[in-house]
């Protein structure tokens, strides 16, 4: 049996007893860093870049990311407008990171940077957070826009024994802010909207997709890299989780 803590929104008292979390970014994040993938690649093409300007630039080009995949998903779109994508995507980073390039250079540069081998890992506060709500026996799910089976990668990460469900846009054909993956995944778990807590890095696939559908949403802002934001619960690392079910204020 499922144990829930009771919270009241809006005057009505309500039990979670669910928790969604996306993946990328949130739950896992690429290895070799990002960041490092761009200074080599970007070192090759005589452009210096540090650390930290490129994860500003990933900031501004995963917002644009989310939307234009919320727009048409890049699963729909052709090669040759991936490779567009990508372009305009790779010179938002770099932008951000405070370097001008053209397309067809931001194009040459991303592809690059797409032929380095990557895999996933845990951020240090995945397990401890999902142990937690194991042990308060919350029923857990993961929401992503990945364009992969996560049979592999959960099995490879070692989260097949905490989390009960793992819904993507490849398995529903729609991709977050869509009600339609978020619909999935509460039939998947028998519990109503605002039983369920969802938590994502990205505030319009992820906060807006999950409030659209009557979830609690929660962004996880690990560098404090949205301070612009304040409509919504932020956490800086999952190890706040539990705890901010747990006495989860009223409002």
């Amino acid at each position: 049996m499922y144990c829930g803590t009771r919270i009241r929104i809006g005057g009505t008292f309500i039990v979670v007893k669910a928790v969604f979390f996306d993946f990328y970014n949130t739950l896992a994040y690429f290895w070799p860093l990002v960041e490092d993938i761009q200074i080599s690649a970007c070192d090759k093409f005589g452009i210096k870049v540090s650390k930290d300007g490129i994860g500003n630039g990933y900031v501004l080009a995963d917002t644009f990311f989310n939307l234009e995949n919320s727009r048409l998903a890049l699963s729909r779109r052709s090669s040759s407008e991936l490779s567009d994508f990508f372009a305009r995507y790779e010179q938002i980073i770099l932008r951000g990171a405070g370097v001008g390039v053209d397309l067809e250079k931001a194009r040459s540069i991303w592809k690059l940077i797409s032929m380095n081998p990557k895999r996933f890992k845990l951020f240090d506060d995945v397990l401890t957070c999902l142990e937690e709500l194991k042990a308060k026996n919350y029923i857990v799910g993961i929401i992503s826009n990945i364009n992969l089976k996560m049979n592999s990668i959960m099995k490879e990460l070692g989260l097949q024994s905490y989390v009960n469900f793992c819904v993507t846009s490849q398995d529903v054909g729609a991709e977050k802010p869509s009600p339609v993956i978020f619909a999935a995944a509460l039939k998947l778990s028998g519990v109503t909207p605002v039983q369920a807590v969802y938590i994502g890095d990205q505030y319009h696939s992820d906060v807006e997709g999950a409030r659209n559908m009557n979830m609690l949403p929660v962004l996880i802002d690990r560098q404090e890299q949205h301070s612009d934001i304040v409509d919504c619960t932020k956490i800086k690392s999952l190890t706040e989780v539990p705890g901010l079910i747990y006495k989860w204020p009223c409002s």
